[in-house]
């Protein structure tokens, strides 16, 4: 019966290319671990590397998140964006701190912590997690709860919790994110507590 039920399940991505870097990654991390360069050794680490990549295939299929009838492999994504993506994000993590050190070293300490929340409907599960993360890594904001496309941030400013919304051309982790995994960039801001 599964297997009718993944007939039906349209599946974003490749499944032979996922478990091809799947094994490449789980040999190299084997050979970081290991450090052992004889033959024998390497044919085990590879061979324990294609078991395991096979073994795990079906875990690495993520349903939608948007409920529909479709999954997502969760090595499937463009790397070289996603890289380019984690240099900018680094250069916002160095701007962050820069501003909460401001934050700190300011005898007034003009903190106006709050919560915000916004909904961002991504079907793939990978761009809610990569957006969660960006969020939380980011010195001044922490992502506590992510339930069906509504993030729960705290933000430690009002400047903080301006950055994270598209509104007068701010939100540009967001947009980023969603052109990564060409999502549609519709954001609804909810209410604010302090």
């Amino acid at each position: 019966m599964n297997k009718n039920a993944d007939k039906k399940t349209k599946i974003n991505g490749s499944e032979l290319l996922q478990f091809i870097v799947l094994t490449i990654t789980l040999f190299g991390f084997w050979l970081i671990l290991s450090g052992m360069m004889k033959t024998k050794f390497l044919i085990i680490g590879f061979g324990t590397s294609l078991v395991t990549a096979w073994l795990t295939r079906s875990l690495l299929r993520l349903p939608s998140a948007a409920g529909q009838n479709e999954a997502f492999l969760a090595f499937h994504f463009p790397y070289l964006k996603y890289l380019t993506y984690w240099l900018w994000l680094l250069g916002e993590v160095v701007k962050a701190n820069i501003d909460v050190v401001k934050l700190v070293l300011d005898p007034k300490m003009p903190i106006n912590p709050q919560i915000i929340t916004f909904k961002k409907p991504m079907a793939n599960p990978i761009a809610h997690v990569t957006l969660a993360n960006s969020i939380t890594l980011t010195p001044g904001t922490v992502t506590i709860d992510l339930e069906d496309g509504v993030y729960y941030v705290h933000a430690i400013t009002e400047e903080a919790a301006r950055s994270l919304v598209p509104e007068e051309g701010e939100g540009d982790m967001l947009r980023r994110v969603a052109c990564l995994f060409h999502e549609q960039e519709t954001v609804a801001r909810g209410g604010e507590m302090s």
